[in-house]
């Protein structure tokens, strides 16, 4: 089956034309399935050894110390793995191995996840931060927050607190607590789209992609007032859409008045990136926003989006959502 034609038609002004026939067959071509060892759980050689052993051959991500890949046939050995249902291995798209090395979370620092289900991000987070310090992980909506604490307790994070919340209150609960904050937000999914998959894609409209640019607005306000001065914000989605991506960081920049400041990425080469858009039909956005990277997805890779924001002063953003 095609995927929406009016998608397809967007997507052709979002991708550079000589990128776009890649882009597209990426949504019909098998892609590898990605696992991240969780060192919160078994040494990595013991995870690898075990996998071997089940006859599968993992392959080193050469960007990520930490990760690997099978080919797409595989994924049901290694998801019915040992390692994989004690939460050694942790199946995931590659672009979701990108934001927590962004975030640079450290042992010892409080640190903020605000959309957190399913968990590999917070997980992720919890190993860099190897269990010490304060992570605080929300999710709003009660299925995916008992999902979340169930997959944090397998992955062995101890240091966790979870909250059941409306992450666009937060920040008026606790402003300037956190050194950094990340912001996985609630999308319209357009990178994980799959051709022949038309659950992946039958409910999008553009009426979808403007409802989540409001709730993501509110939420990207809240976790910049829960950042503390010279803290760290990343923002990433799973979509093209620019009125889910740069849109929306446009919008804070302007509430920050000055305070909030996009950081240049240094993503791993191989990572294939396309810088972030500054107009998207009659809309022009600051400067800055050449800074965001959008991941265009491949055999490996799914659609993504990823910014990362600087704190530089006083929270200058007011007191809650527009």
């Amino acid at each position: 089956m095609d995927l929406p034609e009016r998608f397809v038609e967007r997507l052709s002004r979002i991708v550079p034309p000589e990128r776009l026939d890649m882009v597209l067959e990426a949504f019909s071509v098998p892609r590898n399935t990605v696992f991240w060892l969780n060192p919160l759980r078994a040494p990595a050689r013991k995870s690898l050894q075990v996998l071997r052993a089940l006859g599968l051959d993992p392959r080193p991500l050469p960007w990520h110390s930490g990760a690997f890949e099978v080919e797409a046939g595989e994924r049901e050995r290694l998801v019915g793995s040992a390692p994989a249902r004690q939460g050694a291995v942790y199946p995931l798209d590659a672009s979701s191995l990108l934001p927590v090395p962004v975030l640079d979370p450290r042992p010892g620092e409080r640190v903020l996840d605000l959309a957190a289900a399913p968990g590999g991000k917070t997980i992720q987070i919890a190993a860099a931060m190897e269990n010490t310090g304060s992570l605080s992980a929300v999710e709003a909506v009660r299925p995916r927050f008992h999902r979340l604490r169930a997959n944090l307790a397998r992955c062995g994070v101890t240091h966790a607190r979870l909250y059941l919340k409306d992450g666009r209150r937060v920040g008026r609960a606790v402003p300037e607590r956190f050194d950094r904050v990340l912001l996985d937000a609630p999308c319209s999914t357009e990178g994980g789209f799959r051709t022949a998959d038309p659950r992946t894609w039958r409910q999008w409209s553009l009426r979808k992609v403007q409802e989540c640019a409001r709730k993501q607005r509110g939420l990207l306000l809240s976790a910049f007032q829960a950042l503390r001065p010279g803290g760290v914000l990343v923002y990433c989605t799973c979509t093209f859409a620019p009125e889910e991506n740069e849109a929306v960081v446009d919008a804070l920049l302007a509430r920050a008045r000055g305070q909030a400041e996009l950081e240049p990425l240094a993503l791993p080469a191989g990572v294939p990136v396309q810088s972030g858009l500054t107009r998207w039909e009659k809309h022009r956005f600051a400067a800055s926003l050449v800074h965001a990277v959008r991941i265009l997805p491949d055999h490996r890779f799914g659609g993504f989006f990823l910014c990362r924001i600087r704190k530089c002063g006083g929270s200058g953003a007011g007191s809650g959502p527009s």
